[in-house]
């Protein structure tokens, strides 16, 4: 059977479009206005075949075989994708979990991570750099707390790539794809999803506070592997994460009861129908039901549980109480917190813009990392920060900074990265990468490598199509500890 299958591949492959477009208008009915049929005559209500197919009897009569076997022509044709499904080396995971921190609009790498103290003040720009706990090493001078903690961080100060658009570079820095107008990349967290399923009860992929943008979602793949959006923000006085909580006035039997109920429901529409949505919504009913019956789950989002002391020392602000919900996440057993802070893209007044919100994320983040520290998570814990692009390397006309991907930064930490190192550099000027040049696809294919996954590893996408998670790039062995 396989010697037959083999000896058809060539001829399917020429016309397995002309014959899987009339298959379809036959077998299911014509459902759509626009598929290959015609009709014959003005008073004729039937479809019939669209000669311009070039589908012939004799095509028919193999799809007729096909079926025969058991295989629709759908089925066959994963077969063949499946042939082609290389084994990929398995990885040991180094780390349990990712908090992947994104600055949207793109942060400054001048003012932040890369500062240039000896540049003239037009590409210097309108702070003083300071040291850090790394010798001869500098942050921007709104980063005070994290100078203090450079001896525990990666910073990549190369990063680089072509797309100058904001949807176009937050798509290269979420999947490790350029975009493409032919297919969407699932993110990061929904090929975590994906590839390591839940723990305890808890959805494996958190957004905080909810999802900001479409390159956030699943892609090619499943809705069912979308993040879990919280609904609400962390920093409200009366947080609570949307539909967490079962009603007041249902006990725990007619809950069970209820869940059972759902269970019939959906065990029917699965015997008539299979279709994404369906599966999809039946594994966000399946989740949600396990965190409202879990006492555990529910907890770990809930901040009241963290002391007023530690609330305060991460900053009672937006960016302090995300990233502490994003360490109760991940402690509890999410697999990935992908948190949004601020807005970055600033055109002008970049010193007032700074000065309203990166002291937030400086307190907020420093506290992050000495508290993943103290808990001993923070090597079992990766934490990255990144934005889309960065700025350009001079001040504009209106004291602000452009779009700039030539050159910027990308911070790490734990999960099996090297503590105070430095990887790459950009130039004298900051404008474009000096050394050890480093793309979205290098950082998304070590990212996968400490988490276990083998970025090599294909995904079916719709249409039996086989799309690496990861297509080139390579592991950046210099930054693993």
């Amino acid at each position: 059977m396989l010697n037959f299958f083999q000896n058809h591949k060539k001829k399917l492959q020429i016309r397995k479009k002309g014959i899987h477009d009339a298959y379809s208008a036959r077998s299911q009915q014509q459902t759509s206005p626009y598929s290959y049929a015609m009709k014959m005559h003005p008073n004729c209500q039937g479809n019939h075949l669209d000669l311009r197919t070039g589908a012939s009897r004799r095509e028919f009569m193999y799809v007729g075989m096909l079926g025969g076997l058991g295989l629709s022509l759908p089925d066959m044709l994963r077969l063949q994708a499946a042939s082609v499904m290389p084994e990929v080396e398995s990885f040991k995971p180094i780390a349990d979990s990712i908090i992947h921190i994104y600055l949207p609009g793109g942060m400054a790498q001048h003012e932040s991570w890369d500062p240039k103290p000896f540049a003239s003040p037009d590409y210097r720009g309108p702070y003083t750099p300071i040291k850090t706990a790394l010798p001869g090493e500098y942050v921007g001078e709104q980063f005070k707390n994290i100078a203090k903690i450079m001896n525990k961080l990666t910073v990549i100060r190369s990063m680089t790539h072509g797309e100058a658009a904001h949807e176009r570079g937050t798509h290269n820095m979420f999947t490790g794809y350029r975009p493409s107008p032919a297919i969407k990349f699932p993110s990061f967290g929904s090929v975590i999803s994906h590839e390591q399923g839940s723990r305890n009860n808890l959805p494996p992929y958190v957004a905080v506070p909810t999802v900001s943008i479409p390159e956030q979602g699943t892609g090619y793949m499943s809705s069912a592997f979308g993040p879990f959006a919280l609904g609400s923000d962390p920093a409200d006085k009366n947080f609570s994460v949307r539909d967490l909580l079962s009603p007041k006035d249902i006990d725990d039997k007619r809950f069970d009861r209820r869940r059972t109920l759902l269970g019939t429901v959906d065990e029917h529409f699965r015997t008539v129908e299979k279709a994404d949505s369906i599966n999809a919504m039946d594994s966000f009913y399946q989740a949600a039901y396990g965190l409202i019956g879990s006492t555990q789950a529910r907890e770990a989002f809930d901040l009241t549980k963290e002391s007023d002391k530690l609330r305060d020392e991460y900053g009672r602000n937006t960016a302090g109480q995300r990233f502490l919900l994003a360490r109760r996440l991940v402690e509890a057993g999410v697999r990935m917190v992908s948190v949004t802070y601020g807005g970055w893209d600033h055109h002008s007044n970049i010193k007032g813009a700074f000065d309203g919100q990166a002291p937030s994320f400086d307190q907020a983040f420093a506290r992050l990392i000495t508290d993943l520290a103290d808990r001993g998570m923070l090597k079992k814990t990766l934490v990255m920060v990144s934005s889309e692009f960065g700025r350009t390397p001079k001040i504009n006309s209106t004291n602000g900074r452009d779009h700039w991907p030539r050159v910027f930064s990308v911070a790490l930490a734990g999960g099996g990265v090297k503590e105070g190192y430095i990887h790459g550099a950009s130039d004298a000027l900051g404008g474009e990468p000096d050394r050890d040049a480093v793309g979205p696809e290098d950082l998304a294919k070590t990212m996968y490598r400490l988490l276990g996954i083998n970025s090599e590893k294909r995904i079916m996408s719709d249409g039996a199509r086989p799309i690496d998670i990861v297509n080139g790039g390579r592991i950046l062995n210099e930054i693993l500890a």
